[in-house]
């Protein structure tokens, strides 16, 4: 037996694993191989090893000193760290960055938007009236299954996937570059003084695209405490659910303004100092929250910023689309087809003469008025609480409804949008809007409750009725706080 085919026995002889037909290994033995195995490596081993260890070191410090009268050597990873970390020009360039992102998104959006809403809403619509005329259904069955569970589920799909399908590819894009970790790094004294965590500014962004993803996406928060501020200030990132308002609002009543020319930035700048408006309110709450229900010590942040590396495109479209945006859309759909159920009996189940929508518009209009709204705003947000998607469809027809206006419309009790600026307008006026009412619809849909997607989402992230309460009802809270305070203040200086 070899010296080296020995040493494969026990070195012990005592214990389960000896094996007593083998002889024990002397100390003379184990010299006797190690003096053997010396020889084979060759006698210049330890000079070799040596050697090898001072080159990686005077090659790692040829890229990290400069030498006087050398150029600095160039440094890819270096440089954009230079720009996008830095004191003066990491937030500009993360706002500009962003700002694209939107930009596409909303951009990016509208035409399949408009294909959807052309195939589910123009097309399959009226064909499934048609097949309930043949089979005769009844009216009744007709409108609950069509006018209201269908509509209101085509609108979500159609307003809610094209953005989603562009917003987080790009967002996962940005992450699998090595962009994002930056973002949390310039962002992490700010959340620290507020007494969040800087990787809430991850979830935060995550938010603009749905706050259902930006409340699962706080799982990189390893705080609990930390990580259950996230999740209740989420709502205050304004998701793809409530641009299309923005844009609306913004687009009819403050762009109009002023000149032709301008009117298109000024109702551009308008949405995106809302959106600003929205992360302020994140500090605020967090603040708050963090000072009082959830006080504790704030946790250590480590983070190691990555290499940037070239994005993985199919692999990060592939993952955003069944991870995120199918996943998050099918929620959606769960709470839109109760909606739309409801949306259409309040509409069309009259009681007393009137419809239920109606005797709740007139018990809702003194709180309406009172915080510079009016009552079918809050009407229509409470019975489109699942999807903010339909929330403008739900307050034109409650607007027809309310107003008895018979020329515009696709019938009583049937959701519908309007194309002409001038036809919208019509409708809005002759409901009593004013430019307050659109800037506290601006205001309230950026603070009121989230959809019921988003809460059923809190609800499963924290395991708790409770949590998912505070953050339905915190949002809500602040929105009728500043709707109220700032229509005082416009009739005060107004009057």
């Amino acid at each position: 037996m070899s010296q080296t085919a020995q040493l494969t026995g026990p070195l012990s002889t005592g214990g389960p694993a000896a094996r007593p037909s083998q002889p024990a290994v002397t100390p003379d033995q184990i010299l006797a191989t190690a003096r053997s195995l010396r020889w084979q490596v060759g006698s210049d081993y330890h000079q070799a090893l040596m050697e090898a260890i001072y080159t990686e070191a005077a090659r790692i410090a040829d890229r990290a000193v400069t030498r006087p009268g050398e150029k600095p050597r160039f440094d890819l990873d270096r440089t954009i760290d230079r720009l996008v970390t830095s004191r003066v020009w990491g937030f500009p360039l993360m706002i500009l960055l962003f700002t694209l992102v939107f930009w596409i998104t909303i951009s990016g959006a509208n035409i399949p938007s408009q294909l959807l809403s052309n195939l589910l809403i123009g097309v399959v619509y009226p064909w499934l009236h048609r097949l309930a005329d043949l089979i005769g259904l009844p009216w009744w069955l007709t409108g609950l299954l069509i006018d209201g569970v269908y509509l209101s589920t085509a609108w979500v799909v159609s307003v809610m996937l094209p953005p989603m399908a562009i917003f987080f590819p790009l967002f996962t894009l940005l992450e699998d570059f090595g962009y994002l970790p930056r973002v949390a790094f310039n962002l992490d004294n700010l959340f620290k003084k507020a007494g969040a965590h800087g990787k809430q500014a991850l979830s935060l962004m995550m938010g603009f695209g749905c706050n259902a993803a930006g409340v699962v996406s706080t799982r990189i928060i390893d705080s609990p405490r930390e990580r259950l501020i996230a999740i209740l200030t989420n709502n205050f990132a304004l998701c793809n659910g409530r641009w299309p308002l923005q844009i609306l609002i913004a687009t009819l009543f403050l762009g109009g303004l002023v000149a032709a020319p301008w009117a298109g930035l000024i109702a551009a700048l308008s949405v995106v100092g809302v959106a600003v408006l929205g992360v302020l309110f994140s500090f605020a709450a967090s603040w708050a929250l963090s000072r009082t229900v959830l006080r504790g010590q704030p946790s250590t942040f480590s983070l190691e910023l990555p290499p940037y590396r070239p994005p993985r495109v199919l692999q990060t479209i592939y993952t955003s689309l069944i991870d995120r945006t199918i996943i998050i859309l099918g929620r959606a759909v769960m709470f839109a087809v109760p909606a739309g159920a409801v949306i259409w009996l309040t509409a069309n189940v009259h009681v007393g003469g009137a419809s239920i929508a109606e005797h709740l518009v007139r018990l809702l209009d003194p709180i309406g008025l009172l915080i510079g709204l009016n009552s079918v705003i809050l009407v229509a947000y409470i019975v489109a609480i699942p999807a903010n998607e339909i929330v403008i469809p739900t307050i034109l027809m409650l607007t027809v409804l309310v107003t008895g206006m018979s020329d515009v419309g696709a019938g009583a009790g049937v959701l519908f949008e309007l194309e002409n600026t001038e036809d919208l307008m019509r409708v809005f006026q002759a409901s009593g809007w004013t430019l307050l009412t659109a800037v506290n619809l601006m205001l309230f849909s950026l603070l009121h409750n989230p959809c019921s997607t988003t809460i059923y989402t809190i609800y499963k992230e924290t395991g708790s009725r409770k949590w998912a309460a505070v953050g339905a009802l915190l949002p809500l809270a602040i929105g009728f706080v500043v709707t109220f305070l700032v229509a005082q203040v416009w009739r005060l200086v107004a009057g």
